[in-house]
């Protein structure tokens, strides 16, 4: 089994930044990928970013291409969100995944961990 725990939302102004982390534990050499995933009130949970463990290939929604980035420290077992230029529009509950195969990365039901979510409030 493996545990994630996100780090770093807060309250932040329209065009600030903030950078979440995600720390994974337990069965940590299961993970293939890891990714991000947001909900807002009231919306489905959609795709942020993702990054395959070995290789770090990333993956972004159209929505935040350009304007987050996402890596990982595989000593530290971490993964980052850095989020820039962040909108009204990006408040949301931001939830960390991780999934022990290969597939299509925006999809959360192929996730197989979660995180508990940090909260990202941007103000307007």
């Amino acid at each position: 089994q493996v545990q994630l725990v996100e780090s770093g939302g807060g309250l932040v102004q329209a065009g600030g930044s903030l950078r979440l982390s995600c720390a994974a534990s337990g069965s940590t050499f299961s993970i293939y990928a890891m990714g991000w995933f947001r909900q807002a009130p009231g919306k489905e949970r959609e795709f942020v970013a993702a990054i395959t463990w070995s290789y770090a290939n990333t993956y972004y929604a159209d929505s935040v291409k350009g304007r987050f980035t996402i890596s990982r420290d595989n000593n530290k077992n971490t993964v980052y969100l850095q989020m820039n230029s962040l909108k009204p529009e990006d408040t949301a509950v931001y939830y960390c995944a991780a999934r022990r195969g290969s597939g299509r990365y925006s999809n959360p039901v192929e996730y197989d961990y979660w995180g508990q979510g940090t909260q990202v409030t941007v103000s307007s």
